[in-house]
């Protein structure tokens, strides 16, 4: 399991006596669902969303529930007077990947936090941008690598510490489903970022590499549609030790988005949604298998925003949990696995 560390300032909480204030760049559907969360965390609070127009920003803005006789969050026509926003702290950039570099560099120039979605980037060199920029400007920046975070995960990292399946020496994980073909939807259209890979892909990628360590070497095949994007993806990792890790990402078969972690001693099975597992099953070697439930509040993405929440409270500039550098590892993988394919984005 890799972990790191990012030591927090002697200054004291800058958002004592009140809550961290969030902006949302972007009204779609993640969007939505991360202000639907944000009220369940008492520490931070939605003042405003941006859009590249101002019609879908008020829309967004006015179909929010709001509490008691609490204001509605700000509604700004553009990401520029999102960012302008002298209220705004932390920015959740949740534009489609093609557009998350920019916006995100955008933010942190304007001194924003930034917590942005996966994928972080489109490709391994906009990952090193942001992330120069945001350690240039002193800001907090992370991929909102909501599995990190989610109860059912940090049980299961527990589990993995305390070596109740021994030493973890295998990774196994899919995520897809049969998306009928339209070169017009986002995920076949390559200038928006398509493909099984960067929407799904990151998922399980990100999900051995919480556990083994960044891989070292990827070794991947897969299918590459009409509109040159990856429509399924399917790889091996190696990882320090010598452990393995198998991922598979597809836009052309329903799969189960299920994760087998496999150790020396047992394994824990991971039925749908590894990610957001509501229940853990621990099948050690020689004993009846053990059934853990995890149950939360909420869609779940309560849990990233209070990570950033906490980490701005205490001064860090990073997650030790999502560490920037294993963004940005894992950004180049996917690099590395779309060159085997022979897939390319525009301008690459």
């Amino acid at each position: 399991m890799t972990t790191a560390e990012s030591a927090p300032t002697a200054t004291p909480d800058p958002y004592a006596g009140r809550p961290v204030r969030w902006g949302v760049a972007a009204t779609g559907g993640i969007a939505r669902s991360f202000a639907a969360d944000l009220p369940l965390l008492g520490g931070s609070e939605l003042v405003a969303v941006g859009s590249r127009s101002a019609e879908r920003a008020e829309a967004f803005a006015a179909g929010l529930p709001v509490a008691g006789g609490a204001p509605r969050p700000r509604a700004h026509g553009s990401y520029a007077e999102l960012f302008a926003d002298p209220d705004v702290d932390v920015v959740y950039v949740a534009t489609p990947h093609a557009q998350h570099a920019e916006v995100a560099l955008a933010a942190i120039e304007a001194g924003k936090h930034v917590l942005v979605e996966k994928a972080f980037t489109l490709t391994g060199a906009e990952a090193r941008e942001v992330v120069a920029a945001a350690r240039g400007r002193g800001v907090f920046a992370c991929e909102a690598m909501w599995a990190r975070w989610q109860p059912g995960v940090l049980r299961l990292r527990e589990l993995v510490a305390a070596g109740v399946v021994g030493e973890v020496r295998h990774v196994s994980a899919s995520f897809g489903f049969a998306l009928p073909f339209d070169p017009a939807h986002r995920l076949y259209d390559p200038a928006r970022g398509g493909g099984a890979l960067l929407d799904l892909g990151i998922y399980p990628l990100s999900f051995a590499s919480m556990l083994l360590g960044v891989p070292q070497e990827v070794r991947a095949l897969g299918v590459v549609g009409a509109t040159g994007v990856d429509e399924a993806v399917t790889w091996t990792s190696q990882h320090a030790g010598g452990a393995l890790a198998t991922g598979l990402a597809t836009l052309r078969a329903s799969v189960p988005a299920a994760a087998v972690v496999a150790g020396s001693e047992g394994r824990i099975v991971l039925p749908e949604l590894f990610f957001r597992p509501p229940v853990l099953r621990v099948e050690r070697d020689g004993a009846e298998p053990e059934t853990v439930e995890v149950t939360w509040e909420g869609g779940g993405y309560q849990f990233e925003a209070a990570e950033v929440e906490r980490c701005l409270r205490a001064g860090l500039v990073e997650s030790p949990a999502m560490p920037l550098d294993e963004t940005v590892a894992l950004m180049d993988a996917m690099d590395g696995i779309r060159r085997q394919l022979g897939v390319r984005y525009p301008g690459e």
